[in-house]
């Protein structure tokens, strides 16, 4: 045993869920893999291997224990990363695991060869982005056995597998069980999928859904209850997918239960990686405090262990948010997103009365042309935030990279827009890039939390790097 093993196995026995998703744990008399959260019987040390992915235990031939299930463990945040593009890489497997896309495809939307990708995928990983993706398929195929009433064909395409032989094949010889065996005592047919996302505790829930309620658009979005809901348009392969989704808190599994309609069943990754993304599932709490606890001592009470940095579902969507909420107050740029959706957001049946609407594509924004500013304006936009919003959309459409491993460098795209500034060019980086170390030191609610001019305030910053997106959070949530 090294000294990492020792530490890590006195993780797994004190249950300690801040290392949840950070190692897996094999355990050579069972023949399984477990979580570090695991309350099976605590095996010794001499009979457990460490991994960093549920894919590498995979490969040594480990199957996923079925009482702590390592399918439903937070992923990796950005200070577990040995490579960051090995992380945003490995969530874009997740997302786009039943996509069909190649390798190449993959790794291009990420902006690299997929010969750079397995080279530092290997690197941090130790197996090649193919297997991980195997175990990607194999983890939402389980999730989906367990906690629905699905057809196992269904759970097959799913998940990718493209039949229920070969999910069936693969299945028993990865982990030695049959898909029907995890089905006893399933309940009757449901008119929706149930599903658990995990995150590490603790989860400052109520500072996110107040946040999402103030910026909610009637029709596509509602928050209700301390439930998020939304209406939901994904395109894929030529095929569009349109339903919805209901999210809330059950703070005592340290999950987030999601409720959606059985139409987004064929783009079901990628809903789960949005809301993963939108309600920041991937941090590692206790990470941000150490480093943003200092902001305490300028005032109590400036940042709570727990916060985290609201996400978004559909990027375009928040950045014509972002450039209409520029230099107005929430709630007029609520009003101004909401005049635009009922104008000419696109009528959906969703099944739910209140979601109604889905926003614009930059397809169909690009589509507006020049008239843009014409049509925007009878609706209170000016002419200038009216050509902004047409200009993002066209670098929406030339691929800007909301996927990239180098967010500055988008965000200087983002710059080079006429009408977009460092304040909203660093908002739509914080929520649509999941950059941790977006700043605005010109924000209205920063400078009055602080009570400082921005140069002092940008100074000041400099010591909560790299969490600055999550100090900006703490001290809105402080209004």
């Amino acid at each position: 045993m090294t000294k990492n093993d020792e530490a890590l196995y006195a993780a797994f026995k004190a249950k300690d869920a801040r290392f949840d998703g950070r190692f897996f744990v094999g355990v050579s008399t069972t023949g399984i893999y477990c979580r570090p959260v695991c309350k099976a019987k605590q095996p010794k040390i001499e009979n457990c291997s460490f991994y960093d992915t549920a894919a590498e235990a995979e490969q040594d031939g480990y199957r996923p224990c079925l009482l702590c299930r390592p399918e439903l463990a937070p992923g990796k945040s950005i200070t577990d990363a040995k490579e960051d593009l090995a992380l945003r890489a490995s969530r874009k497997l997740e997302e786009l695991c039943a996509s069909g896309l190649s390798m190449d495809e993959i790794a291009g939307r990420l902006g690299y060869t997929s010969r750079h990708l397995r080279r530092v995928f290997m690197e941090a990983y130790h197996i090649p982005p193919l297997q991980y993706l195997q175990t990607c398929r194999l983890s939402l195929a389980k999730s989906l056995l367990t906690d629905t009433d699905l057809s196992v064909l269904d759970i097959a395409i799913a998940s990718g597998f493209g039949s229920a032989n070969r999910f069936d094949e693969l299945f028993k010889k990865r982990y030695r069980l049959s898909p029907a065996s995890l089905r006893k005592g399933v309940r009757g047919s449901m008119p929706f999928i149930t599903l658990a996302l995990g995150y590490r505790p603790p989860y400052c829930w109520e500072p996110m859904v107040r946040f999402l309620s103030a910026r909610a658009i009637p029709g596509i979005e509602e928050v209700k209850d301390g439930t998020y809901s939304r209406a939901v348009r994904i395109a894929e392969s030529g095929k569009t997918s349109i339903g919805w989704v209901k999210v809330s808190q059950i703070s005592e599994k340290n999950s987030l239960l999601v409720h959606l309609s059985e139409s987004l069943l064929p783009v079901l990754p990628q809903v789960l990686a949005r809301i993963k993304r939108l309600f920041d599932l991937h941090c590692d709490p206790y990470a941000v405090y150490e480093t943003l606890e200092a902001m305490n001592e300028i005032r109590p009470g400036l940042c709570t262990l727990g916060t985290r940095v609201p996400g978004c579902f559909d990027a375009f969507e928040m950045g014509v948010r972002a450039v209409l909420g520029q230099q107005i107050s929430v709630k007029a740029a609520g009003t101004l997103a909401s005049r635009i959706t009922q104008a000419y957001g696109t009528p959906v049946d969703t099944g739910v009365n209140s979601l109604n609407r889905v926003f614009l594509t930059p397809e169909e924004v690009v589509e507006m042309g020049s008239s843009i500013k014409s049509r925007f304006g009878e609706l209170g936009v000016t002419s200038a935030r009216s050509e902004t919003i047409l200009e993002l959309a066209k670098a929406f459409q030339n691929g800007i990279g909301f996927e990239s491993s180098r967010p500055e460098e988008e965000i200087k795209k983002l710059m080079a827009i006429k009408g977009i500034g460092s304040w909203t060019a660093n908002y739509i980086a914080m929520r649509a890039m999941g950059s941790t170390d977006a700043f605005l030191e010109t924000d209205a609610g920063v400078k009055r939390a602080l009570g400082l001019e921005p140069a002092e305030i940008a100074k000041m910053a400099e010591a909560w790097r790299p969490w600055r997106s999550y100090a900006a959070v703490n001290l809105w949530n402080t209004l």
